[in-house]
């Protein structure tokens, strides 16, 4: 144990909804204090003064003079199997070293020291104490982000979780189309578009879907601004009166029913989506980094919001351009016993992050043209197209980090000019 831990307290937080469970450790492991405190003011309050009670004012080992608070809270380590919400935010401001720890490694940990498969509140308590004081300098402590990039973080999650509800909602429209109106899906392409919803909800059924004229199509249509409306209109309504198999007619009133109420959700998700994309935009342009991430290829202003909001902008949370890109799960993992050695993608990950690095990568083979010619490099390598996306994510995560650290915009040519290789000189002409 290094001397300066004697005065550190390692704390482990088994969190409920409604309760924590608590113990202190010193750094020898000795349990100082366990407690069950409730959720809330109070329940802060009481750690605050578990943690004073036992926290020393001086480090007898090194002769120290007492410390003022913020020291002596830094002293402080807490562990808790999640990084969200006020008590972590409590914890946070009050100076703590936080550590939040993935509750499967907690689950690992806790089966180095029984097989008996025992668990408890008070034992997982225990167990994360422990964690913290053998490996906290394994862990990695909260990150310090920005209050503006914490609340662009809750915008992005929540436009993607509604982006993610009203794809189920389709999905469930859909298959009800094929029980009693597949014609509907030969006429309407996409499920979420607005005049496709006004429609379906104006006309459920084969028989009301049929007779909608095409000026009443158009109508939906430029209300939806799409373009082309004549020729669109007449397509939709010759496929709406095609003849079909049909259903009796009980059973089809019961889907038509089924389909307004799906058509009303959804107009009220693509609503929602609508306002969220606004907020969440307006206030990632308000960024200091805004900038720089929107320079980059593939980046708009949602997907270039995903990404600030999953990396943080702590600047001091990853130490290099390889640290960002192992939290990105971009670069890949090697596990090497004997004389075997493989090669893996990392399959443990922030699926929110790798979905919209994805996408960063998927722009960028339009707008920039050293990033196809390295995707076109790695697919010449033999890798399969997602293989070789996320190369290409792995290298944009890695000048993205550069871009942050300098302060600089994106610059093509620095980028990519010492991958691209010079054209062979032409040969001259035979004399």
């Amino acid at each position: 144990m290094r001397v300066r831990d004697i005065n550190v307290l390692f704390v482990g937080d088994d969190w409920a909804e409604d309760h924590h469970d608590v113990e202190v450790q010193d750094g020898s492991g000795k349990r100082l204090a366990a407690a069950r405190l409730p959720e809330g003011l109070a329940g802060v309050a009481r750690l605050h003064e578990l943690i004073a009670a036992h926290l020393p004012d001086t480090d007898p080992e090194l002769g120290t003079e007492p410390e003022d608070e913020d020291d002596a809270a830094a002293r402080v380590w807490v562990g808790i199997e999640t990084e969200r919400g006020p008590w972590v935010q409590a914890l946070v401001a009050a100076g703590y070293r936080v550590f939040p720890i993935n509750p499967r490694q907690v689950a690992r940990y806790r089966e180095r020291h029984s097989n008996a498969g025992a668990k408890s509140d008070a034992a997982d308590a225990h167990s994360l104490a422990d964690m913290v004081r053998t490996d906290g300098h394994q862990l990695r402590p909260i990150a310090g982000d920005s209050e503006r990039a914490a609340g662009i973080k809750v915008l992005s999650r929540a436009h993607q979780r509604l982006i993610r509800d009203r794809t189920r909602q389709v999905l469930r429209l859909r298959q009800t189309l094929l029980e009693y109106f597949p014609a509907a899906l030969d006429a309407f392409d996409d499920l979420t578009r607005a005049d496709t919803v006004e429609l379906l909800a104006k006309a459920p059924d084969p028989a009301a879907a049929a007779r909608l004229t095409r000026a009443q199509i158009g109508a939906a249509m430029r209300r939806a601004r799409r373009r082309g409306i004549e020729d669109k209109a007449a397509a939709v309504a010759a496929a709406l009166r095609r003849p079909c198999l049909t259903r009796s007619e009980p059973v089809t009133a019961g889907f038509a029913a089924a389909t307004r109420s799906l058509t009303a959700v959804i107009a009220a998700l693509s609503s929602e989506i609508t306002t969220l994309e606004q907020q969440l935009s307006a206030e990632f342009e308000r960024h200091p980094d805004a900038a720089i991430y929107r320079s980059q290829p593939g980046l708009g202003p949602v997907v270039a919001a995903r990404v600030l909001a999953e990396f943080g902008d702590d600047p001091g949370r990853y130490a290099s351009a390889s640290s960002r890109k192992n939290y990105a799960a971009t670069s890949p993992i090697t596990r090497q016993s004997g004389k075997k050695t493989s090669v893996h993608a990392r399959y443990v990950h922030n699926e929110r992050l790798v979905d919209a690095l994805g996408r960063q990568a998927q722009g960028a083979l339009v707008g920039s043209p050293g990033a196809r010619a390295y995707y076109d490099l790695q697919r010449a390598r033999g890798l399969g197209h997602r293989a070789a996306l996320r190369q290409l994510a792995n290298r944009l995560v890695g000048i993205l980090h550069g871009c942050l650290k300098s302060g600089s915009l994106y610059d093509e040519t620095t980028a990519w000019g010492h991958r691209l290789e010079p054209a062979p000189p032409a040969a001259a002409d035979a004399a």
